[in-house]
């Protein structure tokens, strides 16, 4: 039987996914130390985002960002923080609702709305599209034309991060399968930098900067790339 990774992604952070999430990307959430790794490593993407975001006064401007698979807004809240208008998404219904929340409580709602929406459905126009430890839920047959997709939508930027898929990661990702634990994830896939690459040309996008984040459990490309 065909895998359906967005039917198991979606079902996955409706329910334990969620749970198991939201306290990892809150700071105060009770979390165990390989989730607090994670939690640091998510976190240090996040940052750097938003270092490159800063150094190009870009949201302070105003401009519009769609944060595609947004979780529970970790980047669109700084990013509407600082000024920029953001539109972002999450596939999962209780991640958009927490998302929601967390913006009405900063006084932020006026500056980012949050929707339920997978990838393929995102439609518009934006200055910078954001799609940050997504890819992992792609697989390599699905990923060139998400980020086809993602590039339509970027008048000027993309910014996306994913698993590289090297030998040391997929030894890793290996040894990490043989304990999945009672509440086993969904399933998770690295990709080559070479091929995610290939994709940003093909959709008429140079890589301009990059970035890695790399801790004991948690391992994360970043590429900004600028429209040709």
């Amino acid at each position: 039987m065909a895998v359906d990774d967005k039917a198991e992604v979606m079902e996955y952070f409706n329910n334990e996914g969620f749970n198991r999430w939201s306290r990892i990307y809150s700071e105060d959430g009770e979390v165990n130390k390989v989730q607090l790794d994670i939690r640091t490593g998510h976190g240090q993407t996040v940052d750097k985002v938003l270092r490159w975001v800063d150094a190009d006064g870009s949201a302070k401007d105003g401009a519009t960002f769609c944060d595609a698979g947004c979780g529970v807004g970790s980047l669109a809240l700084p990013l509407a923080d600082r000024g920029a208008q953001v539109t972002a998404s999450d596939i999962s219904d209780a991640m958009v609702s927490e998302a929601t929340s967390r913006a009405a409580a900063a006084g932020l709602s006026e500056r980012v709305s949050f929707s339920t929406s997978d990838l393929e459905n995102l439609s518009g126009s934006f200055d910078t599209v954001s799609c940050i430890d997504v890819m992992i839920h792609y697989p390599s047959d699905k990923m060139v034309g998400m980020v086809g997709h993602l590039a339509g939508l970027a008048e000027k930027r993309l910014i996306i991060s994913f698993a590289p898929n090297t030998w040391y990661y997929r030894a890793l990702k290996s040894f990490g399968e043989l304990f999945p634990g009672p509440s086993k994830t969904t399933r998770a896939y690295l990709h080559t930098e070479e091929a995610v690459l290939d994709a940003l040309r093909v959709a008429g996008f140079k890589p301009e900067r990059t970035e890695m984040t790399g801790t004991n459990f948690y391992f994360s490309r970043l590429i900004e790339a600028v429209r040709e």
